[in-house]
């Protein structure tokens, strides 16, 4: 997915609506005026500057409202502000002898009051820098939560000029995902490579797929096996513009050589944007990739079956998830919905573990047919509630690699008082058998991994294998 799109793709599986209407939002009891935490309603407003008091908000938000905000360490979150704030004073070359951390008791208003008279001494020796502080420092509160659907969205920007059908970045795909580098790089594995030329700075500069990475901006992209936060710079959003150079090597020919890309838009071929793609293969078997769980997405894939169907007699169907980052929790249980009836395909649960059970739904008409669905780390979120259904109920085969570990729980939105939006789960999500996905992923029935001589020939091994098992 490009920089542009991840934008919106991302706001749509974090802010996804959970698979039930959501109670009404806790507020932290004594909170100040002004620091309820709110659901938007209507169009947002112009954003205003981030403020201590807009940062007091988030923090009593999440107390009173986030899955475990009741069980959690405030502590934790201010010290992760505390210390944003100290670093972004130490690059600035501004640090002040007051800026120590206060003492903590584990009292949660007594804890604000104190962390807010620290802030407040800091920021009136540096009031230069006082809208950066703050936005360092309530980014850090939100990270410290750990949670891959917890989110402050503020500071969007878009590429000018930009239209449908743009991409912005250095227009290609490598076996290690954005997604993979925003939350959860330790699945990474080696070797980097190229996996799709999308156009752009990679097409210009003639890179093919299979082509291995060997440095990013002269760092390795993997020491001792482990990633390394160099592979980042693959995937750069707007309005980052800066050059990257890579170390190539070409496994066929040996060729290796160093190019310098630089990220801008480009045109996409309008068939690799749509949400649902179709086609015949082997002459019975239908094949539909899905990219993302849209509102209507399940509804796209009936109607791609049967206009499959017509004139002929299915014998299975491949279901290619691989890069679909997630979207709405519902889609995905009206999709499971055409495969298993009668069963519960999640839950969303509080800390306490009480628990909202997800149906399938019933009305949905069974579809008949063998399944066999593609996965890779690309499969975050509602994919992975529709994943770990698939595998629970038996409802068909998982043939790829692990999906990616990021279904913390469906994100709800909340409105800060700068016109901003900050999201996270209201309940945690388990698969139908209770278990824990998050940071974990689900396995494949079949480990089919993508290698670089396979890109650069064009082969899908996994594809090959979803065929393989449904003709036998």
């Amino acid at each position: 997915m490009t920089a542009v799109r991840t934008v919106a793709a991302g706001l749509v599986l974090l802010m996804a609506a959970a698979c039930t209407t959501p109670r009404p939002p806790r507020v932290e009891a004594g909170t100040a005026a002004g620091t309820a935490c709110a659901r938007p309603s209507g169009a947002l407003g112009a954003e205003t500057p981030t403020t201590i008091d807009v940062i007091e908000q988030a923090y009593f938000c999440i107390l009173g409202t986030y899955y475990s905000g009741a069980t959690l360490d405030a502590r934790t979150l201010l010290t992760a502000g505390f210390t944003a704030l100290t670093q972004e004073l130490n690059r600035n070359g501004r640090d002040v002898p007051e800026a120590t951390m206060p003492a903590l008791t584990g009292d949660r208003k007594a804890d604000w009051a104190a962390f807010e008279a620290a802030y407040r001494k800091i920021t009136a020796q540096v009031p230069d820098l006082g809208g950066k502080l703050a936005v360092v420092t309530l980014e850090a509160v939100v990270a410290a939560l750990g949670d891959d659907h917890a989110r402050w969205a503020h500071d969007i920007k878009r590429p000018p000029d930009s239209y449908d059908g743009d991409g912005y970045g250095l227009g290609l795909q490598a076996n290690v995902t954005d997604l993979q580098v925003t939350g959860a790089l330790g699945t990474a594995l080696p070797p980097l490579f190229v996996t799709t030329v999308q156009g752009g700075a990679a097409q210009a500069a003639g890179l093919r797929p299979g082509d291995i990475i060997e440095s990013v901006n002269g760092s390795a992209p993997f020491a001792d096996g482990e990633a390394t936060p160099a592979i980042a710079a693959l995937y750069p959003r707007y309005p980052q513009a800066r050059p990257v150079r890579l170390r190539l090597l070409r496994q066929s020919t040996g060729r290796r050589w160093t190019v310098t890309l630089t990220p801008g838009l480009y045109p996409q071929d309008p068939a690799a944007l749509r949400v649902v793609q179709s086609q015949l293969l082997d002459d019975d078997i239908a094949y539909v990739r899905l990219r993302g769980f849209s509102s209507d997405s399940a509804d796209r894939v009936f109607r791609a079956v049967s206009r499959l169907r017509t004139g002929r007699t299915l014998s299975g169907l491949v279901l290619d998830l691989r890069g679909n980052g997630g979207g709405s929790p519902s889609e995905a249980t009206r999709l499971v919905s055409a495969f298993v009836h009668g069963k519960a395909t999640a839950y969303q649960c509080t800390a306490d573990g009480r628990c909202e059970t997800a149906w399938t739904d019933d009305t949905v008409e069974l579809l008949g047919l063998p399944l066999v669905v593609l996965t890779d780390r690309g499969c975050a979120s509602a994919c992975e509630h529709f994943i770990a259904a698939v595998k629970d109920l038996r409802a068909g085969r998982l043939v790829g690699t692990r999906t990616a570990g990021m279904i913390s729980g469906p994100a709800q939105s909340y409105l800060l008082a700068n016109n901003t939006l900050l999201a996270f789960p209201t309940r945690h999500h388990l698969g139908p058998g209770r278990e824990v996905i998050d940071r974990i992923g689900v396995p494949p029935d079949h480990h089919v991994p993508l290698t670089p001589k396979d890109a650069a020939a064009g082969r899908d091994p996994a594809l090959a294998k979803a065929l393989a098992l449904l003709h036998t």
